[in-house]
């Protein structure tokens, strides 16, 4: 399997993402729908913290990720969907915290919205992962 992390010349280039991912060869693509700050109680964590809505909403990413044999370091792809009115800086911030910084960032789409499932989610995260398949 390959994986090409690709921000051509011509477009704009950031060291937060990439502009394309292309994925070769023996691998299985996991989609984890969209995940939002709920605890396995079925309790919403971090009401009006956008920051600490991060911090699980990647627990749950994890723990959806797990399930279908992939990692974090597997995603190459996030679509973030967050309410209007909320900073960025918190949400990066725990994003950094838990992603890191890696020489070869996924693709990210960020988009305002009016208004999730529920009123106290203040965001949204989706993810596409690419796992190889094991060879032995």
């Amino acid at each position: 399997m390959s994986i090409e992390y690709v921000s051509p010349d011509g477009l704009h280039k950031d060291p937060a993402f990439s502009q394309v991912v292309i994925s070769q060869g023996n691998v299985h693509t996991v989609y984890v729908g969209g995940q939002n700050a709920v605890n396995p109680a079925g309790e919403i964590v971090g009401k009006g913290d956008i920051g600490r809505q991060t911090e699980q909403v990647f627990e749950n990413l994890e723990i959806a990720l797990s399930a279908a044999g992939a990692r974090l370091e597997n995603v190459i792809k996030w679509n973030v969907y967050v309410v209007q009115g909320q900073s960025l800086q918190p949400a990066f911030e725990a994003f950094q915290r838990v992603f890191g910084n890696r020489s070869n960032p996924p693709l990210v789409t960020v988009l305002f919205v009016a208004g999730l499932a529920n009123p106290d989610f203040l965001l949204e995260i989706e993810a596409i992962a690419a796992v190889p398949h094991n060879n032995g």
